[in-house]
């Protein structure tokens, strides 16, 4: 499941914990960026990963995958929050190959992450 973050409104945030499903990304996530898109013209996003990758279904990567293309001009930051060095190493990847920045972070980093998503601070590559 993915629970909203409540956060500054140049942003959304999630938590995913245990299964995550199509039907996740389509009630909490997708509605939410739209929102977001409709009213900043770009996207700030942060999640943080409670639970492991294989946790996520197939319908919930294809959503995912999909919301990621239909605003592929309106990435601004992107925060992944997990202690998967795997996945933050992934994350980081993502800059080279789409618009916009994208990082990963451990989660005692949270507030750092939360801070650079907002666009309060600005680290070096």
């Amino acid at each position: 499941m993915i629970h909203q973050i409540d956060t500054a409104d140049n942003l959304v945030a999630f938590r995913a914990l245990a299964a995550v499903t199509k039907e996740d990304f389509l009630t909490t996530v997708v509605p939410a960026v739209e929102h977001l898109v409709r009213e900043t013209n770009e996207i700030n996003f942060l999640l943080v990963l409670d639970t492991e990758i294989k946790n996520f279904t197939a319908g919930a990567w294809l959503q995912d995958a999909l919301l990621g293309l239909k605003h592929l001009g309106k990435w601004n930051r992107a925060a992944i929050i997990s202690d998967s060095d795997e996945i933050i190493s992934f994350t980081n990847g993502f800059s080279y190959v789409v618009p916009g920045e994208f990082r990963g972070f451990k989660k005692e980093a949270f507030n750092k992450a939360l801070n650079w998503v907002e666009g309060n601070i600005n680290l070096s590559n």
